[in-house]
């Protein structure tokens, strides 16, 4: 029976299509239910993370660098380039055209792993059936011996500031701008409100965010927040902390942002206004009431360590599970289920999933801070290294931040791995590589490092982690 699949994924996401194609490999028939639409109306693949997501926002990041540094790094380096532009359309299609390269491989990778793709909302029915209903209302009914829940998020909307358009907006919105506002206004100090910032600050907008908590960057290790928070100071970010938005509201053109802070009740006025406080699951009419899947009080729908919902035979991945918003922690957990339906016995290793923030520098890390490890009561020893004594990063202009590893004070083995500088989110791999594989900080000390290279920051803060590093002065160890 054509309706009847061994395996049916709600969401086209990086979790779902994921999911789906490795299904596929693995010798089951596989459907793939995704909603998304095109301006021309016809189905769109690959979720928030590539349409109005990771890729997007990383072209324009790309983009923003490479202006700022010819307008402000060139001239120091011996390159004279005179009367730099930006051209935001062209800079504009150029993201969009990459966006559509990607989503259109996704369609043709379910072709040729012979991955059904049904065009539709679905809704996860009683006894594992499928409800999809298309763009006229029509609705067909399918079924699986198993379900996968991959429907992503969507961006948290404040009451205090609701989307208006042309003034007010989110993430999502953030990445259509057709000119850069003279003065702009981000709610959220997080991962995706820094990135935004900095794209509209380097191509010379005024950029203000206002951060409710009291802490920079409170999840990440408050070495390398502070020295990223100076750093993003340097650059003219005006960061405010502790800045509680109480209103927003459009006047004569502009935008007036109420908040407090420790001085008291204060006003932002700004050309735009970016809302970036966080993404919630989205679930809107996903689930019957008869389904059998559970979810918690903010949304989240209830897993297992193996993505195993409260319903035999349904699963759920990404963003509307338990952990972090990641595009790549639900790729491995779409994987994780794929393998667990074939009947293999993987799991995702969630104390491995590195974290990025794509400014300039990066910030990546991988593991346990100074301050998880304090509080769980863990002896540990750092060793950190400056790219200001790295050679390539000298050479590259891009001397800025460190590699920090962090290592258990008995046994040496690795818990925690942190950088902010160039290339992060690259360097940051070699931590999560060593981790997984139950590295001490003498097994990288003993590995040799191509020179020159920005890696070798790692190998030096691998060496001072037990007092040895070659290229700075090591702390004197007390007696």
């Amino acid at each position: 029976m054509a309706d009847k699949f061994d395996v049916i994924v709600i969401g086209a996401g990086p979790g779902g299509y994921v999911a789906a194609i490795k299904a596929a490999q693995l010798g089951l028939n596989v459907a793939c239910v995704e909603s998304w639409s095109s301006d021309e109306g016809k189905q769109v693949l690959g979720g928030t993370c590539l349409n109005v997501g990771c890729i997007p926002s990383k072209a324009l990041l790309e983009i923003s660098h490479k202006y700022e540094e010819a307008q402000h790094g060139f001239a120091e380096q011996g390159i004279i380039a005179n009367d730099i532009s930006i051209d935001i359309a062209k800079m504009m299609e150029r993201k969009t055209g990459i966006v559509k390269q990607l989503t259109g491989g996704i369609a043709g990778l379910f072709k040729s792993n012979g991955v059904t793709s049904i065009y539709g909302h679905g809704k996860l029915l009683a006894n594992r059936q499928v409800e999809v209903t298309d763009n006229d209302g029509k609705t067909k009914t399918y079924e699986a011996d198993n379900i996968i829940l991959a429907t992503g998020s969507r961006p948290i909307e404040i009451p205090p500031a609701p989307k208006t358009e042309g003034y007010i907006t989110d993430s999502e919105g953030a990445l259509e701008f057709t000119e850069v506002p003279k003065r702009l206004g981000v709610i959220g100090a997080g991962i995706i409100g820094l990135e935004l910032g900095s794209v509209w600050a380097r191509l010379g907008a005024e950029v203000t965010l206002l951060e409710a908590q009291d802490t920079f960057l409170p999840g990440v290790d408050q070495q390398i927040a502070k020295a990223t928070l100076k750093e993003f100071q340097k650059q003219g970010l005006n960061i405010v902390m502790g800045g509680r938005v109480t209103g927003a509201e459009v006047k004569r053109k502009l935008v007036y942002v109420s908040y407090e802070d420790s001085k008291g009740k204060q006003e932002l006025m700004v050309d735009k206004l970016i809302v970036a406080v966080g993404r919630r699951p989205y679930t809107d009419n996903l689930l019957a009431a008869d389904s059998g899947v559970n979810m918690d009080e903010r949304g989240f729908v209830f897993v297992d360590d193996h993505c195993k919902t409260d319903a035999p035979g349904v699963w759920a991945v990404g963003d509307v599970v338990r952990g972090q918003m990641l595009a790549h922690k639900a790729s491995e957990e779409g994987v994780m289920v794929a393998e667990r339906i074939a009947g293999h016995k993987p799991q995702v290793n969630y104390d491995c999933i590195p974290n990025v923030i794509y400014t300039a520098p990066e910030v990546a890390w991988v593991g346990k801070s100074e301050e998880q490890l304090k509080a769980d009561g863990v002896a540990y020893k750092v060793g950190t290294f400056p790219f200001a004594a790295n050679g390539r990063a000298m050479a590259a202009n891009s001397a800025v931040g460190m590699v920090k590893i962090i290592a258990d004070e008995k046994t040496d083995r690795i818990l925690g791995f942190h950088v902010l500088g160039p290339s992060a989110s690259e360097i940051v791999a070699q931590g999560v590589i060593a981790m997984e594989f139950g590295s001490s900080a003498e097994d990288l000390a003993l590995t040799c490092f191509a020179h020159p290279t920005l890696s070798e920051s790692v190998h030096e803060a691998a060496l001072a982690v037990n007092g040895g590093a070659i290229h700075m002065a090591n702390r004197r160890k007390k007696k």
